[in-house]
């Protein structure tokens, strides 16, 4: 089943029934079990940030939950989520111009007067549909995935989502230097959605998501991004991860931690094509 966009101020889910449950209640108890499963790693400082994957759940709903599960105990009035577009280039990065996005689980309400605040001021950012909006065949999935999630670890909190067209780097530096700008003095959390390679062997993949992860946990995001570069580490949302290791760089001395790494083979048991997936903390202090 999919959910038609025929309101504009509403963001309705897109991959909802194949990503992750469309039932409520069986969506409730699927990251229920995740939590459960997943392993709560101690970290030492203010989380700022976190890395997420976006398959689908069944493939990397687990290593998504060990990076959420961070998030019991805490609170957030704020939650942007960074996303890759998988369905349309554009240049810059765009901001949702609606009210709501919306989930099996219900709407989070879009903290309109810091689109306004951010889209008023960038030079990269702007208020627009594309990357939101279905496209006709399939609607970005690698934002959407990530709310359920939020949902259930924090019930409350306003929404700035942003996807990313362009993820170069004068557009990550722009967008860290926007986000730095607007979030300043707010009780926010910044989420980065990506996977890492596609369709190697496990080994193969291990190796590449291996220099990634390296260089994100020395954070170097200059490096990183000239490892995707160079093709010798994949991440189809390196651009959100730079971006949030350059908007860290911003409020101070930050480090980065592996939570967990995984790969696909795990559900489907193919090591020869697998996709790679991390999740990672920023942290402050």
């Amino acid at each position: 089943m999919v959910f038609i966009l025929n309101d504009r101020s509403i963001r309705n889910p897109t991959v909802a029934g194949s990503f992750y449950p469309l039932d409520p209640v069986e969506l409730s108890k699927t990251i229920a079990s995740l939590f459960a499963q997943a392993s709560k790693v101690d970290i030492f400082g203010k989380l700022v940030g976190l890395v997420s994957p976006h398959a689908g759940y069944i493939y990397s709903g687990q290593v998504a939950a060990t990076g959420f599960k961070l998030l019991e105990g805490r609170s957030y009035d704020l939650v942007v989520v960074i996303s890759p577009s998988h369905t349309a280039y554009f240049d810059g990065v765009s901001v949702f111009p609606g009210q709501a996005y919306k989930t099996p689980l219900g709407q989070i309400e879009i903290a309109r007067d810091l689109v306004e605040e951010i889209a008023l001021g960038s030079n990269v950012v702007k208020e627009d549909n594309i990357g939101h909006a279905d496209d006709g065949s399939r609607g970005e999935h690698a934002l959407e995935v990530q709310l359920p999630f939020l949902q259930i670890a924090l019930q409350k909190f306003k929404l700035l989502p942003l996807v990313m067209g362009d993820q170069s780097y004068s557009v990550c530096e722009s967008l860290a230097d926007d986000l730095s700008r607007v979030l300043k003095d707010k009780n926010a959390l910044v989420v980065a959605s990506t996977d890492l390679s596609h369709f190697h062997s496990s080994a193969e993949a291990g190796k590449m998501d291996g220099m990634f992860i390296q260089e994100f946990e020395n954070f170097r995001p200059r490096e990183l991004a000239n490892l995707i570069s160079s093709g010798k580490s994949e991440a189809c949302g390196g651009g959100p991860v730079i971006s949030l290791m350059l908007y860290a760089q911003r409020l101070g001395s930050p480090k980065a931690v592996k939570l967990m790494y995984d790969d696909s083979a795990t559900a489907s048991k193919d090591r020869s094509n697998v996709v790679g997936y991390l999740s990672g903390a920023v942290v402050l202090g």
